[in-house]
């Protein structure tokens, strides 16, 4: 299986793996953020001890190799601004992120996702990268074009996001092949 590397960097940003100290500031900037969490499948969190065990099931994911997760840091400052986390199944990727948010706005986002495209699409064995947001979260889908994934189509009732509704929602599905 092909096995991102553990730390990316960008002009301005570097993608490593996440660590248990790490969980304090992730759970103050973003995982009990309702408004960051609008748009993802899982809920906030109500305290710093499940954010805790969210870091330890990432640790995990990469020694079993069945997603890889990064905490993204902002190179001026070392200050965590989210995380990316890539899947890798057979010859296709999926990709997703959260970014908190004190940190939209500053094209962060479509900087780790233009590293991880590039690092995926240069991998032998990966074809396709794939990624799907809530018809509702323009400023993903606007991250993924500018990213220069192309909308594909709408995937109807592809995804439950429990922070709008507990029914399936329609998403936009973007991808990038080679």
């Amino acid at each position: 299986m092909t096995k991102p590397p553990v730390t990316l960097e960008t002009a301005r940003l570097v993608l490593r793996i996440p660590l248990i100290p790490d969980a304090a500031i992730i759970f103050q900037k973003y995982t009990r953020d309702e408004e960051v969490t609008k748009f993802l499948i899982w809920r906030p969190h109500q305290n710093v001890t499940t954010t805790k065990k969210f870091i330890r099931r990432c640790i995990r994911n990469w020694k079993e190799e069945g997603a890889f997760p990064w905490i993204i840091v902002r190179k001026s400052d070392d200050k965590i601004v989210g995380m990316y986390e890539i899947r890798i199944e057979g010859f296709r990727a999926d990709i997703g992120y959260v970014f908190a948010h004190e940190f939209w706005g500053f094209g962060y986002a479509t900087e780790a996702t233009k590293a991880v495209l590039q690092w995926a699409l240069v991998q032998e064995n990966i074809y396709r990268v794939w990624a799907t947001c809530d018809i509702e979260n323009l400023a993903s889908a606007r991250v993924l074009e500018k990213s220069g994934m192309q909308r594909e189509g709408i995937l109807r009732r592809y995804l439950v996001h429990p922070n709008i509704s507990d029914e399936p929602r329609d998403c936009f599905c973007y991808s990038m092949v080679k």
